[in-house]
This record gives C-alpha cells, structure tokens and sequence, in this order.
C-alpha cells in the first residue's frame, strides 16, 4: 500500500476514535499542565479564526469530524465539507447538519479538481502536513482555482519546531494497528515563503500550533 493510500485508511479506521485525541481524553490524556497549554492554543486558534472572519462561501479541506466545520459555520454563509473517508464526514454531519449551512463532499482531495472561482475562503486544519512534498504545488493551485477576486485562505496545523525524518510518522490505533502516515511540520518562514501567496504565519503561545492566513499574488 502506498503512503497516501495508507494515510486515508488510517484516518477511516480513525474516525470513531478521533475526537478522543481532540479532547485529550483516554490514552490521549495529558498532564495537567500540558492538557492547559494544549487547549489554550486550540483556544487561540480558534480566535484567529474567528479575527479572521471567515465570511461567505467557505470551502473546507479534509473537513474531517467536524470541529472546525461547526466553528466556521458561525461565520459563513455556506460551507462545502469535502473530506476522503465518509466515516469521518458521517460524524460531521451529526455535529453540524442542523445548521442548515453545510454541503458534504466525499472525495480524495488530491484526485477532486475544485470548481473555478467559487469560494471566498478556502480553510484546512490539521491537513496540510499530510500533503507530500510531490503534490504541494498541485495542491495549492487547487487552493487558487477555488478562491474568488478577492479571496483568502486561512491555515491551521500541528507545530514542532523539527521536521521529521522523510516527513513520515508512525501511528496506530486504540485496538494497536499501525499506519505511517505523511507528516510535515510546517515553520512559519516556510508558509510566509509558499510561491504565489502572499501569508502571514503565526506559532501559539504553547508551541503546539501554528495558523496562517493570507491571499494568492
């Protein structure tokens, strides 16, 4: 199996247990210390999202179970969800269905060519140290195509201040299976330098994040 192959299984079999990580709840616990930085840079985060002001027509990358899915919707006119597994958007549809605000969209994202010009802000969490290093500049014209005159992209991620050897990670699952899956921790001089954009980038007060926002030159 291929890595991105192996990345979106991991993330299917994940579905179910992935808010348990979100909520630092099981093995995921923290330390008391840790589990305070840990949610007062999702806190943060979550500011800078809202600073932002994701307004419109939002399109949401690896939309996933539906955290920021709900927080957008506080913002936007309408969102189209597109994520890979429909186990994770099933548990989106159940946190956010009920707004009447989104459409969801199963569809490998490195496969699903956006529609030209339709949204005013494009939005990813915890997704763009999943995509490869081969498919970053596809990947970002998608990000171009999809954006309206005038629209922006808003950014947010896991931070450590060292790359990863290869940009792969191990991880396994509560029942013990293992999945490598890509992962690139991004620095912020790195996204301020992304060709053809124009971003601004930001690591929280605890270290444990990183948001960026900005438009295309």
């Amino acid at each position: 199996m291929d890595v991105l192959a192996e990345q979106r299984d991991y993330y299917r079999h994940r579905a179910p247990e992935y808010d348990q990580w979100w909520q630092r709840q099981g093995r995921y616990a923290l330390d008391p210390e840790a589990e305070r930085g840990w949610f007062a840079d999702i806190d943060e985060a979550e500011q800078a999202l809202a600073a932002f002001a994701p307004a419109g027509d939002v399109l949401e990358y690896a939309a996933g179970t539906g955290w920021w899915t709900e927080r957008l919707t506080r913002h936007a006119r309408h969102i189209t969800a597109v994520d890979a597994n429909t186990e994770t958007l099933d548990l989106n549809r159940r946190r956010t269905a009920g707004t009447g605000k989104v459409t969801y969209l199963t569809a490998d994202i490195f496969a699903w060519t956006p529609p030209e010009s339709t949204f005013d802000t494009v939005f990813f969490a915890y997704w763009l140290s999943h995509v490869p290093e081969s498919l970053l500049s596809t990947f970002w014209a998608h990000v171009r195509r999809a954006l309206r005159p005038g629209g922006r992209v808003f950014l947010i991620d896991s931070y450590h201040h060292e790359r990863l050897a290869g940009d792969l990670q191990q991880r396994h699952l509560n029942d013990g299976r293992q999945f490598q899956v890509i992962k690139r921790y991004w620095q912020p001089a790195e996204l301020e330098s992304t060709p053809g954009w124009r971003l601004k980038a930001r690591v929280t007060t605890h270290r444990q994040a990183i948001h960026a926002h900005g438009t295309p030159i």
